[in-house]
Formats: structure tokens, C-alpha cells, sequence
């Protein structure tokens, strides 16, 4: 773990009365994916019986996210803004129903990494900080994004280091909704492009370094680290006891469709696949 990470670095205790803790990545819910929605909706409908003691998203909940201020603002002309402004607030106000029997944390992934203090309380989430040690059933476990741990994808690192810059958002938040929407909207065709050229088979594209994963585990001393960012849902052993086991990204469009959640309880980390 670098020194800005290890600076980062915090500790969440659970309460002594949980038993159970979800953990999902990489939903990028988008109003142009309804299926994707509709069974994250149904998820968060669930009765309070059948859920974990909290839901832990651990970056990319959404496919973009430019400011809270979407939630707020009326829709205009634009057909694309028509249909994203109201969904948006359709997905907070799921996010708000579900808290109000389970508590639901959030930590920023590259895709929603500016999402703010007002949008966290419309969605009646809790940040985290990326990564957080989570102490729970007597051990420790390292949560992040995953995306900080890419150090082979030098172009996307240079891109993170420059748009997490206190200055840099501040100065893209001060432009009109409609601009950066349409900012958004560019980078994501080409975003898109790129998975096309790359046959969208996320086995091409950069992975976590598996030594500066083990950097971050030793420094934490955490055992397993917990993330998403890279849609290869696996477990992958590190060597002297260490491993990082991999979230599913969700994408119901997909064959075979994708959706699951890694529940973390007292027999473990376990897999629970979802379906339309």
C-alpha cells in the first residue's frame, strides 16, 4: 500500500450483533439497461428476514455519475437527459427505502467517484473510504474498489490521478449539468469502443497487481482483500495465507447473464447468483 493509501486506511467495526455483511460492485445502473434495474430493484425489495445485517457497494453502483445535482434538476429537451435525470431519482429512492431496515455503505468507484455528501443522504447511504479495514467475526478484511491496484493500465492511472484531484472536480461541477452530461456521455462511446475492440472479454484488459495486493494486505494486516473494478468474479490465492476474492460486475444483457452477490458471514465468503 502506498503512502497516500496507507494515509486512507481506516477501521470499521461492525456491531457485535451482526451476522452477516453483502457486498456488490459494478452494477452501472443506467436508465439504457432496465433488466439490470429491475433485478437490483427486486433485490432491495427483499424482505428484512432474507437480507445481511448491512449492504456494502463497493464502487460503480452507477454507469456515470456527474453530480448530485441531477437528483434536483428538471429534465430538459435533451432526450437522453429526459430519460436519466428521473432515473436517478428512481435509484436513490430505492436506495432510501432499503436503508430505512439496513444499513447500506458506499464506497467511490471510477464511475461514481463524484458522488457527494448530498446524494449519500438522498440514497441513505454511509461512505467509505477506499480501501477500509473491516473488522468483523474476529478478523480483518480489506475492502476497495480495486481500481487503485491496476498499476499496469498506466494510461487509466495517470486519468484517476488527475480527476481525484480536489481542484479538477471542483472545476468540472462548476460547468452546466447539461455540458457535463454530455462530457459524460462521450466518454462512455468511447469507453464502449474500446471494450468492442477488445471483444469485451475483461481477461484483456489490466488486472490487479498481484504483489502490490499483497503490499496492501501485509500493510493492513488483513488476509483477504474484497474488491471489484476488474468483472472477473474469482477467489486468487497470494501466497502465505493472503488472497483477494472478486466481485461479479452485473450485466443481465449478457450471456450467460451476470448478477451476484458475495455474502461474508461465519461459514465464510459465499456467492449468491441472481437472476431476471
Amino acid at each position: 500500500m502506498d503512502e497516500t493509501h496507507s494515509d486512507r486506511l481506516t477501521e470499521w467495526h461492525a456491531p457485535t450483533h451482526w451476522q452477516a455483511v453483502d457486498f456488490i460492485s459494478d452494477l452501472h445502473l443506467q436508465a439504457a439497461d432496465p433488466c439490470t434495474f429491475a433485478v437490483w430493484r427486486r433485490f432491495l425489495q427483499r424482505s428484512v428476514a432474507q437480507r445481511a445485517d448491512a449492504l456494502c457497494i463497493l464502487g460503480d453502483l452507477f454507469e456515470v455519475w456527474v453530480g448530485d445535482d441531477v437528483l434536483q434538476a428538471a429534465a430538459p429537451h435533451s432526450p437522453r437527459a429526459q430519460e436519466d435525470r428521473p432515473f436517478w431519482r428512481d435509484c436513490a429512492a430505492a436506495l432510501q427505502a432499503y436503508s430505512q431496515h439496513t444499513p447500506v455503505f458506499f464506497m467511490h468507484g471510477n464511475r461514481d467517484f463524484l458522488l457527494g455528501a448530498q446524494a449519500l443522504n438522498r440514497c441513505g447511504m454511509q461512505a467509505l473510504t477506499d480501501p477500509t479495514v473491516l473488522v468483523f467475526l474476529g478478523q480483518r478484511w480489506l475492502l476497495s474498489h480495486g481500481d487503485a491496484l491496476c498499476l499496469d493500465d498506466t494510461d487509466y492511472m495517470q486519468f484517476r490521478a488527475t480527476v481525484r484531484q480536489t481542484a479538477w472536480q471542483q472545476a468540472f461541477l462548476a460547468r452546466p449539468l447539461d455540458e457535463r452530461e454530455t462530457i459524460a456521455h462521450e466518454l462512455r462511446q468511447q469507453s464502449q469502443a474500446r471494450k468492442a475492440q477488445a471483444a469485451g472479454d475483461p481477461t484483456l484488459w489490466a488486472d490487479v497487481d498481484g504483489p502490490a495486493a499483497r503490499t496492501w494486505l501485509e500493510r493492513s494486516g488483513c488476509h483477504t482483500l474484497i474488491h471489484g473494478h476488474t468483472h472477473r468474479p474469482a477467489r486468487h490465492d497470494l501466497g502465505a495465507g493472503l488472497q483477494r476474492v472478486v466481485l461479479s460486475d452485473w450485466d443481465l444483457n449478457a450471456q450467460p447473464p451476470r448478477a451476484e452477490v458475495l455474502r461474508l458471514d461465519a461459514q465464510g465468503l459465499h456467492r449468491q447468483a441472481l437472476t431476471c
